[in-house]
């Protein structure tokens, strides 16, 4: 255990016992809780980690981002010529043309506690939140939104107007995780935890959440919460349990996702924006 993980603990357990709050942390604290977003933001820790084939959740890191909302009073912060009110400021974003990442003027937000790696693109409006991870060579398209403590790997696309969900509690579940290599299309949906595995490519407007089964294809299997990896994925309907109703002629339909081999055509098509990175 480092020490800054032994602090982390040290502090929670205070915390849970209402033996310190907002009102009462003080200049230790919030060196420890500074020192904790910082490591963050340099990915030297994560929300989670792979351990084998599976994903965990670091739950002390967890635990430490809700002590950064625990232990910090609410106070008016100035942006863009705006007043908002947050626990923490926005990320300095200073360096990031150091290590090669771009991120566009007026509306990319990365707030304190987020990693982004090198050679990433981040184009307004994007929303980056806190103990999220953005691998190297990574693009983050208008509109979309990674929630708090999601990991996306290295050299990850995600289409415009896609939605990557966040968990905080409870601190032992897992985040969404995109892994190394994934294109993920317009308007896509990842809640709850979803694993998509790497070199995946899902079509736009899909939803992956571990209610909606995906039909692998390849294996000949149903599997709930995760993609495999090297897989083409889309949308599809297929019949519900529920049967011919007075409101509706015929049958009732659910969605589902459909996954199987890549296609090199479908692997070109990724690759069409590697220009907009030199």
């Amino acid at each position: 255990m480092s020490a800054l993980e032994s602090e982390i603990t040290e502090l929670w357990g205070e915390y849970q016992n209402d033996e310190i709050s907002a009102d009462t942390a003080g200049e230790d604290e919030h060196a420890t809780l500074d020192a904790f977003l910082d490591s963050l933001e340099a990915g030297e820790i994560r929300a989670a980690e792979k351990h084998g084939d599976a994903w965990a959740a670091n739950e002390w890191v967890k635990q430490g981002i809700l002590l950064n909302f625990g232990l910090r009073a609410t106070e008016p912060r100035e942006y863009g010529g705006v007043t908002y009110n947050d626990v923490l400021p926005l990320a300095d974003s200073s360096d990031y043309g150091d290590r090669g990442s771009r991120n566009t003027p007026d509306g990319t937000v990365v707030r304190r506690g987020a990693h982004i790696g090198s050679d990433c693109i981040l184009m307004s409006p994007a929303f980056v939140n806190i103990g999220a991870h953005v691998g190297d060579g990574t693009l983050v398209d208008s509109c979309d939104t990674v929630g708090s403590c999601a990991q996306i790997g290295a050299n990850v696309k995600l289409g415009a107007n896609t939605l990557i969900g966040g968990v905080l509690e409870p601190v032992e579940n897992a985040p969404v995780i995109i892994e190394d290599n994934v294109s993920l299309g317009a308007g896509c949906r990842v809640t709850s935890g979803f694993v998509v595995g790497e070199n995946s490519v899902v079509g736009e407007n899909t939803l992956l959440t571990p209610r909606i089964p995906v039909y692998d294809l390849v294996e000949e299997e149903v599997l709930y919460g995760e993609l495999p990896a090297d897989r083409r994925a889309f949308t599809r309907f297929v019949e519900s349990s529920i049967s011919d109703h007075d409101l509706f002629e015929g049958g009732a339909y659910k969605p589902a996702v459909v996954a199987t081999d890549l296609q090199t055509e479908t692997l070109e098509a990724t690759e069409r924006e590697d220009a907009l990175r030199e």
